[in-house]
């Protein structure tokens, strides 16, 4: 029988020339490549940051390879990444043995990296430009919505503090009513025209100011009635201000954290689509490279598209050529923007599949297949009879851009063997067409149709979706820990690195 042979331990007792720990790590391994990306970063607006005197503190360089390595690894928690610092000897490698405890690396990522946190992302993204992974000469646009932080079911509805303010202001011009009709039977000089319809909290701090120093002798009525208007409803009518301040063109926001706006959510907790308070966040990649990050408190895509490519010209001081996006962005007021920006835009509008489909083309009565005459202006319906031009109308989006429409309508429908297959009015057939919008979707067709544009579209799914699938799926991140918009932002920028850095690895 042959002797079994095992292999030599060192045991617990320290060697007389230890080996060096980090030797095992392989030099492929992405710590490494986010040691040499961070040490080739300008910090120098950081670390103007620190002022002299008191204790030492932990180098900012550190701080920063510590947080990407952490996201790119899935580690997320301070406490997590403090203790992973005295465990794993990847952070004891990125660290270099340093152990900052769990505060201090929150309050280095909470205070000091989120105001530079978009300069070091761009940075990171020249590299990769440098490198050849990406141009930013394209960028294929979507969106997602992420769950915030807080409570899912404290809320505040526009809808329903407009309604109560309004009760509310019924209430109080009641009660000071009642009051100038006492005053007036009193012989007091009150001008009763000067009581607002509609009240703002100055005005009735001001009103009940006025009152007091006229109703002298008061009865136990007023007092009561002035009493019931400063404790209770002075205070109630502040409080609607407030929430609508808060709410701005929103239609909602959490209690729990106020910059975040209900929407509804595809693959919720409850797996049924319910409103919950969430962030709209917008990506822009390239070759699946995230290239530029933007979160947005509106939840429909439409209105971001703009602020996005702002923010991206910003942060490199350029504009891409290419803008591939879905039909969420198609609207009059994105291709004028675009069209300004002298960028070339393959961006879908609503029903661009639908109307490529037989069935639509084929559909008579549709006003997109009615014959229109460019000279005279005016449609012909399927029977043949002229659609005159009756007006135009102005119609304003939520961001405010004014698009005009004209108005066409039939002379006679009465008795047309057409009319329950064209129309379900009770007059003539009125129909509203967007010239403008028309001519710039046609432009945009000719383009998606194009070789160009059936390569971008053929290539956007596996672009944006894909990292999404990558975040939410994959790394598991369909929450925010953070509450605020700038912290949200913050969050995403860091799962944002992490994923370009595994990206890189990979």
């Amino acid at each position: 029988m042959a002797k079994v042979v095992f292999k030599h331990q060192t045991g617990n007792t320290p060697e007389l020339f230890p080996i060096n720990i980090f030797d095992k790590i392989a030099d492929s391994h992405p710590v490494r490549l986010v040691d040499i990306v961070v040490n080739s970063l300008d910090i120098s607006k950081i670390i103007k940051l620190y002022k002299g005197g008191g204790t030492s503190a932990y180098h900012p360089r550190m701080m920063v390879k510590v947080l990407f390595y952490s996201y790119l690894s899935n580690v997320y928690s301070c406490r997590k990444i403090a203790r992973a610092l005295t465990e794993n000897i990847h952070f004891m490698y990125i660290s270099g043995n340093s152990t900052p405890d769990f505060r201090t690396i929150n309050d280095f990522r909470g205070k000091i990296l989120k105001d530079h946190i978009h300069k070091l992302f761009s940075e990171v993204v020249k590299m990769l430009v440098e490198m050849g992974y990406v141009s930013l000469d394209v960028q294929y646009i979507d969106g997602t919505k992420i769950e915030a932080k807080s409570n899912r079911y404290t809320f505040v509805w526009r809808g329903s503090v407009e309604k109560y303010k309004e009760k509310l202001e019924v209430k109080i011009n009641t009660i000071l009513s009642d009051i100038e009709s006492s005053i007036q039977a009193d012989n007091q000089d009150v001008n009763k025209e000067e009581l607002p319809r509609k009240i703002n909290s100055d005005e009735l701090r001001e009103k009940l100011s006025v009152l007091n120093k006229k109703l002298k002798d008061a009865t136990k009525r007023q007092l009561k009635e002035l009493q019931k208007l400063q404790d209770e409803h002075l205070p109630k009518l502040s409080k609607y201000e407030e929430d609508l301040a808060i709410l701005g063109k929103r239609n909602s926001y959490s209690k729990t954290d106020k910059e975040a706006t209900f929407m509804r959510l595809k693959d919720d907790h409850m797996q049924n689509g319910q409103l919950k308070p969430a962030y709209n966040t917008q990506i822009s990649t390239e070759n699946q490279f995230i290239t530029h990050v933007s979160i947005h408190q509106s939840p429909g895509d439409t209105t971001t598209l703009e602020s996005h490519l702002d923010s991206f010209e910003q942060s490199y001081q350029k504009q891409s050529k290419e803008i591939v996006a879905d039909a969420g962005y198609g609207s009059e007021e994105n291709y004028e923007m675009l069209e300004q920006k002298e960028v070339t835009a393959y961006v879908k509008y609503s029903y661009f599949h639908k109307e490529q489909k037989r069935k639509t083309k084929n559909n008579p009565f549709l006003v997109q297949n009615l014959f229109y005459n460019v000279q005279e202006d005016f449609y012909v319906c399927p029977m043949g009879q002229r659609m005159e031009n009756i007006g135009t109308a102005k119609r304003t989006s939520s961001n405010g851009y004014e698009s005009q429409v004209s108005r066409y309508q039939a002379k006679r429908c009465e008795g047309c063997p057409l009319r329950s297959l064209c129309h379900k009015a009770k007059d003539n057939r009125q129909i509203e067409v967007n010239h403008r919008l028309n001519e710039l979707k046609n432009n945009a067709k000719e383009l998606l149709m194009s070789e160009k544009g059936l390569e971008h579209r053929s290539k956007r799914p596996i672009e944006v979706e894909a990292v999404f699938g990558q975040l939410k799926s994959n790394n598991k991140f369909s929450r925010f820990t953070f509450t605020g918009k700038e912290k949200v932002e913050l969050e995403f920028l860091l799962m944002a690195l992490g994923h370009n850095f595994r990206k890189m690895v990979a």
